[in-house]
């Protein structure tokens, strides 16, 4: 039997997942575990608030906040026993409404909408998209001008003026000449720089381009790569829509994995099927793993006991403990044959051979072993004559003929090919 869930049985799944969460997030009894969680949280503050004001009390105050810290501290452990209450409640109510939650969702898939279009991202390399901008050409600097020295006025020129004035245009004439074939050497290399600049511009530009096609040549192949497993899904969505059509197994096994998938149980009871659908019979054989009995709350309530300071639980009768677990099975029986018929419009499969039970340790070998606890076989057309809304469980199970364990809880198995088949 299959049990590993295909591509899209799996995508179905987390989202129903996700789903899943939100639900319980907003549902009243989650909503009162919370409050009943917060309020115990709060007390349990005030109540180390207190004892820290006590310990910080002088003698004569200490006695009155003792008392006061006392009267916190059992708030705080009522609290937390009103809080371990509310879980139970939530547990209890999640196992009621096993089936009545399912009876009020279509389990049936619409596959058109498993269908896939490629998300590509944006290309992210668009500044490599503009050309660079041409640099600014070189130029030569403006010819230096020669200035001469002014020469000396007045009583400066005749006290030895006109030889400093000589000197003077000698240096100015020298520092020119400096200056004029500083410039005279820039224009002659202006050619040769001015190439060597518009080289290193052509090659920044040549390496603008070449890193522009590689980017582009990546982008592209991670836009094929997705649109290859985009066209493969569609490709494998159009066969499983022929398959089912046709009634192939493989296609009604998938389909079926999404329908199951889609089926979420509560956070503590998790479910898990394996099924195989046989096309010469149209039947469905399923089988239902649950979780061990051992995983359900043992307590009826809990209790804060004041003069001793502890939080007592009331254990839940054996009987109640047992109607639980034998409802649970029930409920799962009947969700499980209405989710498949309900799903399958188009009316591939006439029965179901449907088996559920637990795993657990054989106190014999200290191996794993599993243990059927229910079989039923079922037929489409009488099964959907019934009104699930309306029915109780174990006595439809028993109208339908099933064989049940007696005793569930202490993994009684029954012998499942004996009401399989009939």
């Amino acid at each position: 039997m299959a049990r590993k869930r295909g591509f899209f049985a799996e995508i179905q799944h987390q989202n129903q997942l996700a789903g899943k969460r939100r639900q319980q997030a907003a549902s009243a009894a989650a909503r009162a575990n919370a409050a009943a969680a917060h309020n115990a949280e709060q007390a349990r503050m005030r109540a180390t608030q207190a004892q820290a004001q006590m310990q910080r009390a002088t003698v004569a105050e200490q006695k009155k906040a003792q008392q006061e810290a006392q009267r916190l501290h059992g708030e705080a452990r009522q609290a937390e026993a009103e809080a371990m209450n509310a879980q139970l409640e939530q547990t209890r109510e999640e196992i009621a409404s096993i089936l009545p939650s399912a009876l009020k969702i279509d389990p049936f898939v619409d596959l058109e909408p498993l269908r896939r279009v490629a998300d590509h991202p944006p290309f992210a390399r668009t500044d490599l998209e503009s050309p660079l901008p041409p640099p600014a050409l070189l130029t030569a600097r403006e010819e230096p001008a020669y200035v001469e020295p002014p020469a000396p006025k007045g009583v400066g020129g005749l006290l030895g003026g006109k030889r400093k004035h000589a000197e003077a245009i000698a240096a100015a004439q020298a520092e020119f000449g400096k200056r004029y074939a500083l410039w005279q050497a820039e224009v002659a290399g202006l050619p040769a720089a001015q190439l060597r600049q518009m080289q290193g511009f052509q090659h920044a530009e040549h390496e603008r381009i070449a890193a522009l096609d590689r980017a582009g040549r990546e982008y592209q192949s991670e836009c094929d790569r997705r649109d290859a497993e985009v066209a493969a899904a569609n490709t494998a969505l159009d066969h499983l829509i022929q398959g089912l059509a046709a009634g192939t197994p493989e296609a009604v096994d998938e389909y079926m994995g999404i329908v199951l998938g889609n089926s979420l149980y509560p956070e503590f009871f998790p479910v898990e099927h394996e099924f195989s659908y046989e096309a010469t019979q149209r039947e469905l054989s399923v089988t239902v793993t649950v979780p061990h009995p051992s995983t359900l709350p043992l307590e009826r309530e809990f209790r804060y006991n004041k003069s001793k300071d502890e939080i007592v639980p009331t254990p839940l009768p054996q009987k109640d403990l047992k109607d639980r677990y034998l409802q649970a099975l029930c409920q799962v029986s009947l969700r499980t044959v209405h989710e498949v018929f309900t799903a399958d419009r188009s009316g591939q499969i006439r029965t179901i051979a449907l088996t559920v039970g637990t795993e657990g340790i054989d106190s014999a070998t200290g191996l794993t072993k599993r243990t059927s606890l229910v079989a039923v076989a079922a037929e489409r057309t009488r099964f959907q004559t019934f009104d699930l809304a309306n029915v109780v469980p174990l006595a439809t199970l028993e109208h339908l003929g099933a064989l049940i364990s007696k005793r569930p809880l202490e993994l009684e198995g029954i012998d499942a090919s004996k009401a399989i088949r009939g």
